[in-house]
């Protein structure tokens, strides 16, 4: 089965905006749009054709509809012609098209192919005379698989509906017809229609009060990508964390939030001190009922964050860090495809740990670096095992399958560990320079990993002799698995925890065990250790002690679940029961499912709570769970 690719280009993709778009834009916006368009390279993930014609505004009017779960009105797409080409390409996948008209009002001429999985169809559409923009009146289907309805019941207040949108990688087709490829930036605006008991935000900018008639406006100047296009509406109200940030929650949730992400501010200032101007104004976060698939979701704006890094102790907001330093590394400067995906991610797991480190400490900077290290010896040694050595590559090969395939831990952290080799190399503060002027040089263009690695070599690596050769960037970006030259990261505070879980595991008893100013990163390190020599009399001893299966602490929970059923601590199986049918995080369920289907007896209980649970959960957590119980 064949795919119509788009010949996309390499560089800065950012368009003039056409008169008929431009009267909500400001002079910034129109300073970034003014520069010259070149041609994109392939994004087998999309049907659209943006060497020719390019989305380069989308004008939206919908109206959220919470009975039949859809979202319906209008979207106005404005166009650039590149080339002569008079037809548009769009990505559509669950959308019902009522019409598309011309700028004359007339009915366009337009097909939809027959839905590919995955990708769903090439809706062509005839724009004759380089129309400046159509307009095409649809609705979702009550299935689109990027928006996730929430029934009262299911949010934290127990009032209202909840509804939010989830559009990484190519879900955005699912509930706006446009360009699906990370490499189409665009301008949009947006008028959305709801319940005026609800709120409704989106990756732009935002108000932080409720209307009263369920009217709110949007308008977003900075160039974006599909990706990015995102959505809430439910009851929330706003707490200001500083000069330029706040949070968005649930009433209930408002005060915890507020005060786990009251570091908001100094992490911007930290960021901005390290490689330059924050560029998109506001950065909020909203903080999402428990369904929502990932643990952030960095919507230009807005992030959208899972309630489960509010442990009470500040010791998640690693995961605020991550999102907010994809103000620079993806938002900023976006990989230009899915194979490149590893220039988003790489990039801000780098960036996240610098902003920690100046925010508390090296000692800190250093445990995350040591747990990066162990998830990705475990993601790499999964991958072998499941017979996909190339998707341990950082530049991968996605043609014909869901890019989701390389969301893995291989583009954040052996992406983060090859810039710290580069970094070893040359010296933090010539790394420092270059970063800062790689964001400056590429805001708002996409970048593939050819042109950043022309870009490393000629703008850094060239001025230290033998680096290039030294850092051996082939065996890193382009061969399986973990290079001979990659850091060996170590941390004393997890020195001491090993210490004790030694003493531990000699003596049996957990008075040897110094718990003494441990945070949720020393537990990791503890449990991860731990599970390679536990039993259940061992782990009866820690629970008795440590209540491990009541925590409240989500991180914890999921590597406390996973030696619970290697050791078949049966105690247990009630708490994850209720964690695995209350908690929608990917990252949380995949491991714990992986495990139960391991044993005939678990993978049937398994399969039961799944059914339970299917409710709860995203789209995207959905079927991957799906395919974990039925490979």
């Amino acid at each position: 089965m064949c795919l119509k690719i788009n010949f996309n280009r390499i560089g800065t993709i950012i368009l003039p905006i056409l008169l008929a778009a431009c009267s909500m834009h400001s002079s910034n916006q129109s300073e970034v749009n003014t520069q010259e368009p070149i041609m994109l390279s392939p994004d087998v993930h999309s049907f659209s054709n943006p060497n020719e014609i390019r989305v380069n505004h989308l004008s939206l009017d919908l109206r959220v509809d919470f009975d039949k779960k859809i979202l319906s009105g209008t979207a106005k797409v404005f166009l650039s012609h590149l080339g002569d080409q008079d037809t548009l390409h769009l990505d559509s996948r669950q959308l019902v098209i009522h019409s598309i008209t011309l700028p004359d009002g007339s009915n366009a001429t337009y097909s939809l192919t027959k839905p590919i999985e995955f990708f769903g169809s090439d809706l062509a559409v005839l724009v004759p005379g380089k129309a400046a923009f159509i307009r095409i009146e649809y609705e979702t289907e009550p299935g689109a698989e990027a928006l996730d309805w929430m029934m009262p019941e299911q949010t934290a207040g127990g009032k209202h509906p909840f509804m939010f949108s989830q559009s990484q990688a190519i879900l955005a087709r699912t509930w706006l017809p446009l360009q699906d490829s990370p490499g189409v930036k665009f301008t949009y605006d947006a008028t959305i229609h709801t319940n005026p008991e609800l709120l409704a935000v989106m990756s732009a900018e935002n108000g932080h009060d409720k209307t009263t008639n369920g009217v709110y406006h949007f308008k977003m100047d900075q160039p974006v990508s599909s990706y990015l296009m995102a959505i809430a509406v439910g009851d929330l109200q706003f707490q200001s964390l500083g000069r330029n940030c706040g949070v968005f929650s649930e009433p209930g949730m408002l005060p915890k939030a507020a005060w786990e992400f009251a570091d908001m501010q100094s992490m911007i200032d930290s960021a901005e001190a390290l490689y330059g101007p924050y560029a998109w104004g506001q950065y909020d976060v909203v903080v999402l009922p428990p369904s929502f698939p990932f643990g952030g979701m960095e919507n230009p704006r807005l992030t959208f964050a899972t309630p489960t890094i509010i442990a009470g102790d500040r010791s998640l907001v690693s995961l605020i860090a991550h999102e907010l330093a994809h103000s620079w590394s993806g938002n900023l400067v976006t990989n230009e495809t899915w194979n490149d995906f590893w220039l988003n991610e790489g990039f801000t797991v780098y960036f996240e740990q610098r902003i920690m480190e100046k925010i508390y400490g090296k000692p800190y900077a250093e445990m995350l670096t040591v747990l990066g290290m162990e998830e990705l010896k475990l993601t790499v040694a999964d991958l072998e095992e499941e017979g996909r050595p190339n998707d341990t590559h950082l530049f991968l090969n996605l043609d014909g399958r869901n890019p989701d395939d390389g969301l893995t831990d291989i583009a954040y952290e052996k992406g983060r560990f090859f810039l710290q080799t580069v970094e070893r190399e040359v010296g933090r503060d010539a790394f420092d320079e270059f970063l800062k002027d790689y964001f400056t040089e590429n805001a708002f263009k996409p970048m593939n990993t050819k042109r950043f690695l022309d870009y490393l070599k000629d703008h850094l690596l060239d001025k230290h002799a033998g680096s290039a050769e030294r850092i051996n960037i082939d065996a890193w970006v382009y061969g399986p698995g973990i290079p001979a030259n990659s850091p060996k990261p170590e941390s004393a505070e997890f020195m001491r925890v090993e210490n004790s879980l030694n003493a531990f595991m000699a003596s049996g008893n957990v008075d040897d065990i110094d718990t003494s100013g441990w945070t949720t990163h020393h537990w990791l390190h503890f449990l991860r250790d731990f599970k390679k020599n536990a039993n259940l009399d061992l782990v009866v001893k820690l629970d008795d002690a440590y209540h491990l299966t009541s925590s409240g602490n989500n991180e914890i929970l999921c590597d406390w679940f996973q030696i619970a059923i290697s050791t078949q601590y049966k105690l247990a199986y009630p708490s994850m029961e209720r964690f695995l049918t209350s908690v929608g995080r990917r990252k949380f369920l995949t491991p714990i499912y992986k495990l139960l289907v391991t044993r005939p007896e678990d993978k049937k209980w398994a399969e039961a709570v799944f059914e339970k649970a299917k409710p709860v959960y995203h789209a995207v957590s959905e079927n991957t769970i799906s395919d974990v119980l039925n490979p």
